[in-house]
């Protein structure tokens, strides 16, 4: 469970039971605004992860940032399209997108997650980097993500100025970071 407080008065947060053997456990998640719910188009193809997934990868999205549910399902629905259409993509290219509106917006599900926004000279809210922890820990938690997982920031992994300098320094300090 996260070690942070709820990120704002109106934050639901979903709990999940699920049975192992004679107890169950609770899991805490933050508000998840469904591909339903952003108004998502109908992937081409779905290719389920192997989990659980030994990685995170933080991103930045490299263009607006949004503050309200409105304004980042829109963001959201513009990048999936952008995916889809311009690069041929069968779906968003991210897992989980986090606004600044204290949301995350499903992707494609628990693998790779994106900050709204571009992150080179500023960072995100600080709910927004809380959620982005919470979500990593929900992750370990359901079994998807591996409890000894590796952090790393997306240009760790590939030639590119994402998750942007100012976001890069903070990951580099949480837990599991690795360059």
């Amino acid at each position: 469970m996260s070690h942070h407080p709820p990120h704002s008065p109106t934050a639901q947060h979903l709990i999940f039971l699920r049975g192992f053997g004679a107890k169950n456990i609770i899991i805490l998640l933050p508000t998840i605004i469904t591909r339903s719910q952003w108004g998502a188009r109908a992937p081409r193809n779905r290719v389920p992860l192997s989990t659980p997934v030994p990685y995170v990868i933080i991103y930045h999205t490299a263009g607006s940032s949004c503050i309200s549910q409105a304004s980042c399902s829109q963001l959201v629905r513009s990048i999936q399209n952008y995916h889809m259409d311009s690069n041929g993509w069968a779906d968003i290219g991210y897992n989980f997108l986090i606004g600044e509106d204290s949301r995350v917006y499903e992707g494609r599900g628990w693998s790779t997650v994106g900050l709204l926004g571009t992150f080179s000279s500023r960072v995100p809210s600080a709910a927004a980097l809380n959620i982005a922890q919470d979500l990593i820990q929900c992750a370990v938690n359901m079994g998807s993500r591996s409890s000894s997982y590796i952090l790393k920031g997306h240009h760790n992994v590939k030639a590119t100025e994402s998750p942007g300098e100012a976001l890069y320094n903070v990951i580099t300090q949480w837990p599991r970071f690795q360059a």
